[in-house]
């Protein structure tokens, strides 16, 4: 069970715009993740499929499962929420859809990297593709890991104050 900084459960008030904010992140990644999932189920019908080399094949094989799993992932909060519907457990749907989304993160860098470098290996050459998709996996989880990482460290601002009783709904 999460408690905040003072040891405290978290206010139903807190929990209910944690899973809000939670849910509105999940919608802007599942739109992205759901196209770039289709897009990759028609690929293996267009006329040049048969001319990849064993390679690109695999490469986007590899790219289609991290996009399916990626799906899995960012989907699962949704899931969770209706199996666990109407049974008090805000606080578990809330730490699992953190869970779910961040894994949901990771596994997206990776298959985008993958998706560049199956395309710049198609286009320019195995050696470019390795290095452009390298090169997104940095910038990748450098904005989506390091950077707010360092950023928070970094602030001096001071942090929000924990929300009072008052903010507690009627």
């Amino acid at each position: 069970m999460a408690t905040s900084d003072d040891g405290q459960q978290p206010s139903q008030a807190t929990l209910t715009r944690n899973w809000d904010e939670l849910l509105q992140e999940i919608r802007v990644t599942q739109t992205g993740v759901q196209i770039l999932t289709g897009f990759l189920l028609t690929v293996p019908f267009s006329s040049r499929f048969d001319e990849l080399t064993t390679f690109q094949r695999a490469v986007y094989l590899a790219v289609l499962a991290g996009s399916v799993l990626t799906t899995g992932l960012v989907v699962a909060p949704v899931a969770f929420h209706r199996m666990l519907f109407r049974q008090r457990r805000r606080e578990l749907l809330v730490e699992s859809a953190n869970r779910f989304a961040m894994a949901g993160l990771a596994t997206l860098a990776g298959t985008l990297a993958g998706v560049v470098l199956l395309v710049v290996d198609i286009v320019v050459g195995r050696t470019q593709g390795w290095v452009a998709g390298g090169v997104a996996l940095l910038v990748l989880t450098g904005l989506w890991g390091v950077l707010p990482l360092v950023a928070d460290r970094l602030d001096d601002a001071p942090r929000n104050p924990p929300p009072s009783p008052e903010d507690e709904p009627d």
